[in-house]
């Protein structure tokens, strides 16, 4: 609980504070909306280029203090915004708040969690997802109205604070290990899905596939859906209603996933979420013609997406073995960072030149590839039968 109360804060006074603030960053210092958005992308990079050595960190350390150290650089980089006039002060913050996300958002938490929790990690991984979903719901109504108050600037200072409290919250996480005392679970024993090193390079490189792709998917619908929707043909404030249900259908994706899926293998999971995808986007080519389309992509995007920052995290609880998670998750997740950093500019490039049809045929193609690499992970993986061993849960 307490970890998932540290999330919702720290996803909202950091990843989603240019949703907050972007526009009134424009509008007050006079700068082009490529610079105010690209200090964003910047910090995307940033996450990337540091997260292997911070996987390293928390397989060494254990998470208390690389998420403490997170939630403190949050609040440095939150009060670094605060005070720019100029565009190298605002790219130095967002490199710092770049390095607070890596050391303190899910991919973190969910190597804390399989440290401490080893195979048994599913679930908590499963729950602290519902609070950090809620994030941009929580917050980007908090940030207007700090903004509406007292300005921009005083908003992020009260950001800063914001990050602050999430200390104590990430000074209670556990330090122990799975098995350090535990006869009753020998490390040697621990099944995982990969046998030898062929195995474990072809699991990797599709399951970097995935993350990647779907990363950048979610990075291009974060800044572009309203615009999607409104350019097939809906209201602009319809459209926006229309994507906020994506938020809706995101929590009660993994609601779901907490209440009833503890008997799913994450392979399966990851299967069943992945075929959703291509299917959301054949929606939304009809969502100018019809209603029901356009709800249905943002909803089932929406939850799709949301089952899938889940199984991010557990898929390689089963593939691999959970001591050298967070550094080998780490090297993986690398192209993820760029490539999402890279998912706005590209879909604003699509839809200016060939319009937004274009711009969903690439999704579908895009989730298709995803979707092919989740089959491939779980014909080659899985074993015979019912789709493989669940992790054993104490």
């Amino acid at each position: 609980m307490l970890l998932g109360l540290s999330q919702l804060v720290s996803w909202g006074v950091t990843y989603y504070l240019i949703g907050a603030f972007g526009e009134l960053i424009i509008a007050d210092l006079d700068w082009s909306r490529v610079v105010v958005y690209g200090g964003f992308s910047a910090a995307l990079v940033v996450m990337g280029l540091s997260s292997p050595a911070v996987g390293r960190l928390i397989d060494r350390y254990g998470g208390r203090w690389v998420m403490t150290t997170g939630s403190v650089l949050g609040a440095l980089g939150c009060a670094a915004l605060a005070s720019v006039h100029t565009v190298p002060a605002y790219y130095a913050g967002w490199v710092v708040l770049g390095v607070s996300m890596r050391c303190n958002l899910y991919d973190a938490a969910f190597a804390t969690l399989a440290r401490i929790g080893g195979p048994t990690a599913k679930r908590p991984i499963s729950h602290i997802t519902l609070l950090g979903g809620l994030a941009s719901t929580v917050f980007w109504p908090i940030g207007h109205s700090l903004a509406a108050a007292w300005g921009w600037r005083a908003a992020l200072v009260c950001y800063a604070g914001f990050a602050l409290l999430t200390v104590p919250l990430n000074l209670a996480i556990p330090e122990g290990r799975y098995g350090d005392n535990d006869a009753s679970s020998p490390l040697d024993e621990l099944a995982v899905l990969t046998k030898g090193r062929g195995d474990r390079v072809l699991a990797g490189a599709l399951y970097a596939l995935i993350v990647t792709l779907t990363a950048f998917l979610n990075s291009a619908m974060s800044a572009h859906m309203i615009g999607i929707l409104a350019g097939m043909g809906i209201a602009l404030s319809l459209a926006v209603w229309i994507a906020a249900l994506r938020g809706i259908g995101q929590t009660l994706g993994r609601t779901v996933d907490v209440l009833f899926g503890h008997g799913v293998h994450p392979l399966n999971l990851n299967l069943a979420a992945s075929l959703a995808l291509p299917l959301c986007f054949v929606a939304a080519l009809a969502s100018g013609q019809s209603i029901v389309a356009a709800v249905a992509f943002a909803f089932v995007y929406g939850a799709a997406n949301g089952v899938m920052t889940i199984t991010r995290g557990t898929v390689p609880l089963v593939l691999f073995d959970f001591r050298s998670y967070g550094g080998l998750v780490g090297n993986l997740l690398v192209p993820s960072f760029v490539v999402s950093a890279a998912a706005p500019i590209v879909y604003a490039f699509m839809i200016e030149r060939g319009g937004e049809p274009i711009a969903l045929l690439v999704s579908i193609g895009v989730a298709s590839i995803a979707f092919a690499a989740a089959l491939a992970l779980k014909l080659k993986f899985s074993p015979a039968g019912d789709g493989g061993p669940q992790p054993s849960e104490r």
